[in-house]
């Protein structure tokens, strides 16, 4: 089965076309064709199945094997994917996630899609909570945008061992369940920058979702406006509240196409 790897702002994936069929135990292909240095290398794996109730359905997996409801970088890529590929001549269609149906819009220039925007639907913000990690104290505020997130204000998400602190805090009884983790600053009321631990993938260069959540926490703490940039170390995405529903856009690349044996 051919693959392609993809990735929005540095956080990759590898895309299977199973509009037709599908290799057997999905999990176990993502953790081998994850691995940075025995397989292909990713963030995960993306399946492209047939429609539920919309155009097409994304299945996503972690590097770990693990399933994930939402991905906001992966998303993106699934409509450059479909498009690119003549699978489908609309610019605006639905991608149905196990988060629920998301729309996009299809950014095409010279017979290519080089920016999607997607309609996130609104996260849900929760009070904050303490979390006690390598005998520190964070105020962490809980957000559900398709999956869990924690988000955590400060002042340079640079100064932050992400790497000890991401997986003690994605595992913080005090948070219920396993979640993503967002270092955030917000220097004025239009630019964020973040920096995310994903479960089940660890320190990744972007997080859609992540943007989102922590937009979403800026917003109900009065720490930002409705329409921002939000800086990731792989790049930025324009994040614009409408009602209750956040639209982001960003790019979406692919980077090679391959062949599993």
């Amino acid at each position: 089965m051919r693959f392609t790897k993809m990735e929005g702002l540095g956080n990759d994936y590898i895309y299977l076309n199973c509009l037709e069929r599908t290799p057997a135990d999905l999990p176990a292909l993502a953790v081998r064709l994850s691995d940075r240095h025995f397989g292909v290398g990713a963030d995960g794996l993306i399946c492209i199945r047939p429609g539920r109730t919309g155009d097409f359905t994304m299945e996503m997996y972690n590097a770990d094997g693990s399933r994930g409801a939402m991905c906001g970088n992966g998303i993106r890529c699934v409509g450059k994917y479909v498009y690119d590929r003549g699978l489908t001549s609309k610019t605006c269609l639905t991608v149905d996630t196990d988060a629920g149906p998301r729309e996009l819009e299809l950014h095409v220039a010279d017979g290519r899609v080089d920016q999607v925007t997607v309609h996130m639907g609104a996260v849900r913000v929760e009070a904050a909570v303490q979390a006690e990690a390598a005998g520190e104290s964070f105020r962490v505020v809980p957000v559900s945008a398709g999956n869990p997130h924690g988000v955590i204000f400060c002042q340079d998400p640079e100064k932050i061992s992400l790497e000890l602190l991401g997986p003690l805090l994605e595992c913080a009884p005090v948070l219920g369940e396993r979640r993503n983790i967002e270092f955030v600053s917000c220097p004025d009321r239009t630019h964020l920058s973040l920096r995310v631990w994903e479960r089940g993938s660890g320190i990744t260069l972007a997080c859609g979702t992540g943007a989102c959540a922590a937009f979403g926490a800026a917003l109900a703490e009065r720490r930002c406006g409705n329409r921002v940039e939000a800086r990731l170390p792989g790049g930025v995405l324009t994040l614009e509240q409408q009602g209750e529903n956040i639209l982001m856009t960003g790019p979406a690349r692919t980077v090679f196409e391959g062949e599993l044996e």
